[in-house]
């Protein structure tokens, strides 16, 4: 749910003030199965017995455990953006601007951490709708974009301007990478996540800044190009 999005049912009516307090009396039940249980092991029945409420009636605010999950997306992504506003706020260096926003990301998807790789299973599936590149997911995913749009445009950096539209998606792309990466980190607290972040962002901000060298505006066209080809 962005922050503009207007709670709904499942039959896409308007959610009243105490249905809203049901709703999210269900989402906070989901996520806290799913972190004690698992993904896989958690049901839509033991949600609605664990909140209180009739399975027909949990139905009735998400059609399925799937819709649970693109909304903990879409506060994930709320949560992402609340927890990054001071660093896009006090920095414009594009280094910091990035590794603020990726660690920012990191800190609110660390209490999932638990039940990570087992959703991941089911999110990896192309044609799963918990994809984050499938259409059900394009809200987040957009907002998301947004984010690092809004990283890139509050910087100082100097950009190839052929590559600037489509660089937030291009740092989304990585941050995804990142977060694969921290799925399946088992280092204390994902620290190596961390010294991930903090060595990648440093490269990142160098390529975009050589990206407007004369000599290698061949090979940010050949990027482009790859783009656009995979995009149709």
């Amino acid at each position: 749910m962005t922050e503009q999005s207007v709670p709904t049912t499942a039959a896409g009516e308007p959610a009243t003030a105490r249905g809203e307090q049901t709703r999210q009396l269900i989402v906070d039940t989901a996520m806290r199965l799913f972190r004690e249980r698992g993904y896989a092991r958690t049901t839509m029945r033991a949600i609605a017995q664990e909140a209180g409420v009739a399975v027909g009636n949990a139905y009735y605010y998400f059609g399925s455990k799937e819709h649970l999950i693109q909304e903990f997306y879409a506060r994930a992504q709320t949560e992402h953006r609340a927890a990054a506003g001071p660093v896009l706020t006090r920095e414009s260096d594009l280094a910091a601007r990035l590794a603020g926003v990726m660690h920012a990301g990191i800190d609110v998807l660390t209490p999932s951490h638990s039940f990570a790789a087992s959703f991941f299973k089911t999110a990896a599936e192309p044609t799963s709708p918990l994809s984050p590149f499938s259409a059900e997911s394009s809200g987040p995913r957009e907002a998301a974009i947004a984010l690092f749009a809004e990283a890139l445009e509050g910087s100082t950096a100097r950009v190839d301007p052929e590559l600037r539209p489509h660089l937030p998606e291009l740092l989304w792309l990585a941050y995804m990478g990142v977060v694969l990466y921290w799925v399946y980190d088992r280092s204390p607290g994902q620290t190596r996540t961390r010294q991930l972040i903090d060595g990648a962002v440093p490269l990142v901000d160098r390529l975009v800044g050589l990206s407007r060298l004369r000599v290698l505006r061949p090979v940010t066209r050949q990027v482009l190009d790859l783009i656009r080809t995979l995009r149709h």
